[in-house]
């Protein structure tokens, strides 16, 4: 029969967190065309936005040559990319979760 063969252990990984996340009550829900409408334009936006901190960052460090400078530069753009990154992150979820 077609349900008697192994399980993989990848499988029965996913069984053990499904049976764990319905216990939980946090079941995963399909997301709808209007969400998917929604985080596609989040996306767009963080895209934008991070393509202009790029822009911005490399033409600050075309004007800089002294090291200690392109190092404060190169801190404060890795910092503003993950700033941007975790704020794209936290409104789609908020999308998925309806939360908007």
């Amino acid at each position: 029969m077609p349900g008697d063969e192994p399980k993989s252990a990848v499988e029965l990984a996913m069984e053990r967190l499904r049976k764990k996340d319905e216990m939980e009550g946090s079941l995963e829900r399909p997301v709808t065309e209007e969400q998917k409408s929604a985080i596609a334009e989040i996306r767009r936006t963080y895209q934008a936005k991070l393509a202009e901190c790029e822009i911005v960052h490399a033409s600050d460090l075309a004007r800089t040559f002294d090291p200690e400078a392109r190092q404060v530069l190169e801190d404060r753009y890795r910092r503003e990319r993950e700033r941007l990154v975790g704020e794209r992150e936290r409104k789609i979820e908020q999308v998925r979760t309806g939360g908007v």
